[in-house]
């Protein structure tokens, strides 16, 4: 009868598990038999598990020192009795005469030879292990109310009366049910207190309750839950829906989410809450299951137009029922914009991140129908799903060892970072950091770090637009601002936000997200956010002011946090690297949003989006560069990523400074794709040079190409307009693939004398092929490429 009601209790435990993981904990922790067959060896475990002990069931008469002794199991009862009256004990015997002094010490008896013995010992069990539901009764046993789990035993101290509150409480009832269902920590903080610790007894009842809702809050936070409606909490929960893998971004999220509750860093600064929006994540075989259930395979392989792909995939009827009725209970609780982000199998993995290669979609879930909410969720979400055999994802992967039928899609629902501002919703600023800075200024050191930051939507920085880009050691060491023509030609004009008043047509004009939209700085300040990065310059006398409190051009400095700290920002910035880097043992990359719009009185918020290993070349040696003439050279340069010597290149893709026209940039990315389709078909690695920044989300600022445009290529040169210089967007996607696939990377700024490139050289030479803006050259000989990066 023991053994049955521990096994019954075992699985009430596996059933209320909030993942896998803390099922398997509780199964190990679930309460055991420990069977003894002296004094000595039962006082040995006593002593050793007494703050667990459930309960004491003895015989009376039982070996002490060796020999029999007739009343063992009173004196045992007696000594257990003095140390911990509040453990139940039930003393058995054949002779009836020892009931009377079981109950002067306290303890029950039962009668061996009674026709219900087994009647009795499960209802002894029941009533005082704290096996089963937990039954509210008052002094004269009146049952006033009954809880099976965490939740209705909540509900239940909010209404039971009094009287019924202090007698559990005075026998400890609450921390012996607690520790029968394995939660240790929430019983041993109850078992101290005691009824006579409280002014009243309804001050008890607020702290048993307070201290319900702060467990089930550290439960929660930290971990990845099985999502249920009752357990996910709609402030600060991190849950899965559906089996398979969760993906490389959410099982980052999940990394950073774990540190920051184990080491306590969410108030760590004073006003500020740090945190992991909360998120459900749709586990891979929900995409394997969408797959199959639609017969998608085939065609998604074969086709090679995006938005046929994407429109085939929104037209799919067909989604497993149990995630749509999931999907809907997540709706029920969450009615604020959320973002839609992929987690494949392979993004954000160490070597090839497969950075800004799916897609992400952003809605404004604020439909009064639900159902209409549902039916946008799934929409980005098949959308999502369909950028997975995207032409950029296809692309990207041949440049790697993987084949495409390895990969799969998990799904990020999650809450997006910021406030409503009229029809648009937004952070007040987000950005991307990283632990190690490949191009460091003096009194900077690459371990120091480097950030990027931009107002709004994170879009502007991932992108490679006009951000603000500070050392988090040295927030004061601007660079970019050191002059005004400098601060007027870098500064940030326009904002990404999500427009709430958007709706999603089921048949899309293009893949990209159509609800972020571009809106022009003047609509931040009337805004108000504009007021914490903002500064202003007076045509009067040609200088930038910090703040935005007098008339001139507005520009985006971030003065206000970076000089007059007005939100800790490098300080929260170097802490997080640091842990993330010595959480992960590898320099790491993290994204963020802040809101500073919030009500009075609550904390502002600083979000982590995600965080990812960087990748760097850590040869040892330095390579050592002979001498050699610069009329020898097609290329020299003083600003280099990689180190060693990169060979079997016969191919050079260029673009040519005398053609290129910043109007036509966007032509120009297409004619180098169509370079990189033909070179990384005929497996030729490449040197590509260009004008302007690589992967820039401005076309004014350089080429627009996206990674899987140029993923062929094993050397890259960037050199600066004839006009003005451009600097190298570390915060970007496009950079992190750069690092990530070892690219040789040589940036030229001919105005500050940064290294050469011979263009006379480069168009005296034949091509293989020539388009409008770019040519193709092919040579015999290998060209020979030598970097020190150290």
């Amino acid at each position: 009868i023991i053994y049955t009601e521990i096994f019954k209790q075992s699985q009430r435990l596996l059933e209320e598990g909030v993942n896998l993981t803390h099922k398997f904990l509780r199964m190990r922790a679930r309460p055991k038999i420990l069977l003894c067959t002296n004094y000595e060896e039962a006082w040995s475990y006593y002593e050793k598990y007494q703050e667990y002990i459930l309960g004491i069931i003895l015989d009376i008469n039982f070996k002490h020192h060796g020999v029999k002794d007739p009343e063992a199991g009173i004196k045992f009862a007696k000594t257990v009795k003095a140390q911990h009256d509040d453990i139940p004990i039930l003393l058995q015997s054949s002779d009836l005469s020892f009931k009377e002094k079981a109950a002067q010490i306290g303890a029950s008896f039962l009668h061996k030879n009674s026709p219900r013995l087994l009647h009795d010992l499960r209802e002894f069990m029941l009533d005082n292990f704290g096996f089963g539901d937990f039954i509210f009764q008052t002094p004269d046993g009146k049952r006033v109310g009954r809880a099976s789990n965490l939740d209705e035993l909540e509900e239940a101290l909010e209404k039971i009366p009094e009287d019924s509150l202090a007698y559990h409480a005075q026998r400890n009832h609450f921390s012996k049910w607690l520790k029968a269902r394995t939660e240790f920590w929430l019983a041993h903080k109850l078992r101290p207190h005691k009824v006579s610790d409280f002014p009243s007894v309804n001050d008890l009842r607020i702290h048993l309750i307070n201290s319900l809702r702060e467990y089930k809050e550290l439960q929660r936070r930290g971990v990845t839950i099985d999502f249920s409606k009752d357990n996910f909490d709609p402030k600060n929960s991190f849950a899965r829906i559906g089996g398979g893998s969760l993906g490389g971004k959410a099982r980052g999220l999940g990394f950073i989410n774990t540190l920051i509750t184990n080491y306590e860093i969410s108030h760590k600064f004073e006003g500020v809450e740090i945190s992991v929006p909360s998120a459900v994540v749709i586990g891979t075989e929900v995409f394997d299951q969408f797959l199959q259930m639609n017969n998608l395979e085939t065609f998604a392989y074969q086709e090679t137009d995006d938005l046929k792909i994407t429109q085939r995939f929104i037209d799919a009827e067909k989604f497993p029922e149990e995630i749509l009725v999931k999907l809907y209970d997540f709706l029920e609780l969450v009615n604020t914009p959320l973002a839609v982000r992929s987690s494949s199998l392979l993004e954000d993995s160490q070597f090839q991140p497969f950075a800004g290669v799916y897609e992400t979609y952003m809605i404004p879930n604020s439909n009064p129908d639900i159902k209409v909410r549902l039916d946008e969720l799934l929409q980005s979400i098949k959308s999502v799903y369909a950028s997975t055999f995207h032409k950029r994802a296809k692309d990207y992967l041949k440049a790697t060892s993987y084949r495409l039928e390895e990969e799969k899609m998990a799904v990020i629902v999650q809450k997006l970072v910021g406030a409503r501002h009229g029809n648009r919703f937004y952070p007040d600023f987000a950005g991307v950091a990283k632990s190690y800075n490949f191009y460091p200024v003096p009194p900077q050191k690459s371990e120091d770090g480097i950030a990027l930051v931009a107002l709004g939507l994170g879009k502007t920085v991932v992108e490679g637009g006009n951000t603000v880009r500070f050392c988090p050691k040295y927030p004061r060491h601007l660079m970019q601002f050191f002059s005004t023509k400098e601060t007027l030609k870098n500064a940030q004009q326009d904002f990404y936000a999500l427009d709430l008043n958007g709706k999603l047509s089921h048949h899309p004009e293009s893949i990209d997200d159509p609800l972020v939209k571009r809106y022009d700085l003047s609509e931040s300040e009337k805004d108000g956010t504009l007021f914490s990065v903002g500064s202003t310059y007076s045509t009067e006398n040609e200088s930038v002011y910090d703040g935005i409190s007098r008339d001139g051009i507005r520009v985006v400095t971030f003065a206000p946090v970076l000089k007059h700290q007005i939100f800790p920002l490098p300080e929260i910035l170097d802490l997080l690297l640091d842990l993330g880097a010595w959480g992960m043992g590898t320099p790491v990359e993290i994204e963020f949003a802040v809101n500073l719009t919030v009500p009075h009185g609550q904390p502002r918020e600083f979000a982590m989006l995600q965080m990812r290993p960087m990748v760097l070349s850590r040869e040892l040696d330095e390579l050592r560069i002979v001498d050699i003439d610069d009329k020898d050279l097609i290329c020299k340069s003083n600003q280099v990523l990689g180190n060693g010597a990169i060979n079997g290149i016969y191919d050079i893709v260029f673009v040519d400074i005398e053609k290129f026209d910043r109007v036509k940039s966007k032509e120009v990315a297409q004619e180098v794709s169509k370079f990189n389709e033909l070179l990384l078909k005929e497996k030729r690695p490449y040197l590509l040079i260009g004008v302007g920044r690589w992967g820039s989300l401005d076309p004014w600022l350089g080429i627009p190409v996206t990674w899987d445009q140029i993923a062929g290529a094993s050397v890259i040169v960037e050199a600066g307009f004839k006009d003005f210089q451009v600097t190298p967007s570390q915060g970007s996607h496009f950079f992190q693939n750069l690092t990530s696939f070892r690219v040789g990377y040589f940036t030229v700024n001919s105005i500050d004398h940064i290294g050469f490139i011979d263009w006379d050289w480069l168009k005296s030479q034949p091509p293989l092929t020539e388009m409008n803006f770019t040519r193709h050259l092919r040579f015999d000989k290998q060209i020979a490429v030598r970097i020190n990066g150290h």
